[in-house]
């Protein structure tokens, strides 16, 4: 039996927009719900009702109402949301002109920069019109390759509002990355940073944007930021304007946000790449903004008077994400750079200071944090903060138990996991239910997910495939490039028809709770028994000399056999007293079947640059297969180390 962590009291579940939200219900349609398993339950059996319930809660904008919610609950894909409805995305997330802030802007060494509502509506104003001026009009597409700042979000809402697609990568991608996402869908106009900051170093970013121009000649024009260089040269990158002189210098403005259909393109996202070209994900205008606004109002309770900081990069789903709270009216905290820099307590000390209320991170950080002896709920005020996020890949429990021993006791622990691919969420935060260490707190509500074993059956209480059986308005509408729909079809639906199969290996337990255990694709099955890698990593990580680790399937003599590779801390030699050791914890708290074959000592753990760990790239190095796509690593190099290894070659 999962442990419970922390339960809300009843006067804070009331106080929830969740809570609110199920009275809406309950008045509505003549129910009587009292708690979230209720509520879950009507939000699946009523797909149509939950969302046109929805659509009213968040108060969507839209200058044509929509004749009908879904066309056939039973389709998927190409189900048809919120027919006839005319809205634009940007013009919901500026619903808000006044002087509360908006954006709080905190680079590595820099003091923070505050934009409010009313700012905000100003220079997207005048960047809109400049973008008109250059002749973008809806469908273009428009890039950035940007840190975590304000100017991203302003080019976003700039684009969006005229009904062109944003597209966005980190600038601590490389060259080939880069290409590879925005060499697909020919932008037009390219907005960048002169550089970026990472541990105290300024990092340029201009030579590579000129390199990265030579290959993609739809690009008409270059619109560089200063950031490390209050005055940067860019007289080396073609094409290329200051955005000072490119935004329109009128204030006052008025933004023409263009009135589009709900499923018009918004954004273009990219499956990693890790096995070649990375798929490009086009997502709607109208789904993604009625489903962001369902898990941030819903499970993120998210209002007006709250501060939400994600520590993400505009490469990763959660900038997206994060950025959607505009619609809310909430502040958001942006950081670019490393969050141990200056100090290991950087990013709580920002908590501090900025008063967050809503703090969103990955397990990877939640796990550093730990390792570092950082003790955030001792060093810092926390008194406002009222929720921890945590995504990327599960958290163990281990984590959980971190977060309310060393942060803070009265808190929502919301364990969140989806994807790029929608954009969003399965799995996620119930601010009305408890917390349960190693537990994400709920199915989404109108997201029928199950686990199905080999059959294809749902099944309680035991491990497997994550599907969701009833389509969702943030699918992607269509793959750029995939005219005749195969490759979207074999992405999702090739193993069970007209069902989502999302590649995650999960179990639902009998309260709703959900148990994510890795990738299904890196599953492992010694002597047939299939067993979750997060299975194996949440012992590991409890050994205090294993820095990281990662483990692989080895197919071995007519069957397969598990490898742990482990990255030591600083002075920990892999001595057969350690192997005993990791051997032992993995036997006790999970099973001689988890127990690996062979323990290696690595220098480092491949990881891709939203720093998930790369399994299956190290399965295809020691089988001797090509790694198509290395780009998409943040530390490529990496995988040389795991070719050619002899121990992988004994018994």
């Amino acid at each position: 039996m999962a442990k419970l962590l922390w339960t809300p009291s009843e006067e804070r579940v009331k106080r929830t927009n969740m809570y609110r939200f199920m009275t809406v219900i309950n008045e509505k349609h003549g129910k009587q719900f009292g708690n979230y398993p209720q509520l879950y339950q009507w939000s699946v059996d009523n797909i149509a009702d939950f969302w046109a319930t929805m659509w009213d809660f968040a108060e969507i904008k839209a200058s044509e109402p929509y004749r009908q919610v879904i066309d056939d609950v039973g389709k998927m894909p190409g189900a048809a949301w919120f027919s006839g409805a005319k809205l634009n995305f940007a013009e919901n997330l500026l619903r808000y002109r006044d002087d509360r802030t908006a954006l709080i802007f905190k680079g590595e060494d820099a003091e923070p920069r505050r934009m409010t509502y009313a700012q905000l509506y100003d220079e997207v104003a005048r960047v809109a019109k400049s973008l008109k001026s250059l002749g973008v009009k809806s469908g273009d597409r428009v890039v950035g390759f940007m840190p975590n700042m304000p100017e991203a979000i302003i080019a976003m809402l700039a684009a969006t509002s005229m009904g062109a697609a944003w597209s966005s990568c980190s600038p601590d991608f490389g060259i080939k990355g880069v290409l590879d996402r925005f060499g697909q869908i020919k932008p037009k106009v390219l907005f960048t940073a002169n550089g970026y900051a990472f541990k105290g170093k300024k990092l340029d970013s201009l030579e590579r944007i000129a390199n990265i121009l030579k290959e993609i000649p739809s690009v008409e024009k270059v619109v560089v930021v200063p950031y490390t260089d209050k005055a940067p040269d860019i007289s080396r990158v073609p094409k290329a304007v200051l955005y000072d002189d490119f935004k329109s210098s009128e204030s006052g403005l008025k933004i023409e946000f263009e009135q589009l259909p709900f499923n018009h393109p918004l954004y273009i996202m990219y499956s990693s790449g890790t096995t070649g070209l990375p798929k490009c994900m086009v997502q709607s205008a109208g789904g993604i903004l009625t489903h962001h606004l369902k898990e941030l109002m819903l499970h993120t309770d998210l209002k007006r008077e709250d501060t939400i900081f994600y520590f993400t990069t505009c490469g990763w789903m959660m900038w997206n994400w994060l950025t959607s709270s505009l619609a809310v009216g909430a502040t958001l905290v942006l950081f670019d750079g490393n969050p141990f820099h200056p100090q290991a307590g950087a990013l709580w000390k920002m908590a501090q200071d900025e008063k967050i209320t809503v703090f969103g991170t990955s397990a990877g950080y939640l796990a550093a944090l730990q390792s570092a002896g950082v003790k955030p709920g001792k060093e810092y005020d926390l008194t406002p903060l009222r929720a921890i996020l945590s995504t990327g890949s599960p958290l163990s429990i281990e984590g959980f138990e971190f977060v309310y021993e060393e942060i803070k006791k009265d808190l929502q622990l919301a364990s969140i996991s989806g994807g790029t691919d929608l954009n969003g969420c399965f799995a996620l935060g119930n601010p009305m239910g408890p917390v349960y260490a190693g537990e994400l707190q709920c199915r989404g509500l109108a997201m029928k997910v199950e686990a199905f074993d080999d059959n294809g059956k749902a099944i309680i209480g035991q491990q497997g495939e994550l599907v969701c059986s009833a389509p969702f308005p943030s699918m992607p509408i269509y793959f750029w490039d995939d005219p005749d729909g195969k490759k979207y079809h074999s992405a999702y639906f090739d193993v069970y028809p007209n069902i989502w199969r999302h590649g995650d290996y999960i179990e639902v337990n009998e309260r709703g709770g959900v148990t994510i255990y890795g990738r299904s694709d890196a599953t492992l099955n010694p002597g047939g028994v299939r067993i979750g890698t997060a299975e194996i990593y949440r012992q590991v990580e409890q050994i205090e000399e294993i820095e990281d680790s990662l483990v692989i399937g080895q197919h071995w003599k007519n069957d397969v056999r598990v490898i742990l590779f482990v990255r030591l801390g600083p002075g920990c030699g892999l001595t057969e007293e350690l192997k005993k050791k990791i051997r032992d914890t993995i036997r006790v708290n999970a099973s001689p079947r988890h127990v690996p074959a062979k323990i290696l000592e690595v220098p480092d753990v491949p990881y891709t640059l939203n720093m998930k760990k790369v399994e299956l790239a190290v399965k295809k190095v020691i089988e001797g297969k090509p790694v198509l796509n290395k780009d998409a690593l943040r530390n490529p190099e990496s995988l040389d180390f795991y070719a050619n290894l002899k121990e992988l070659q004994e018994d």
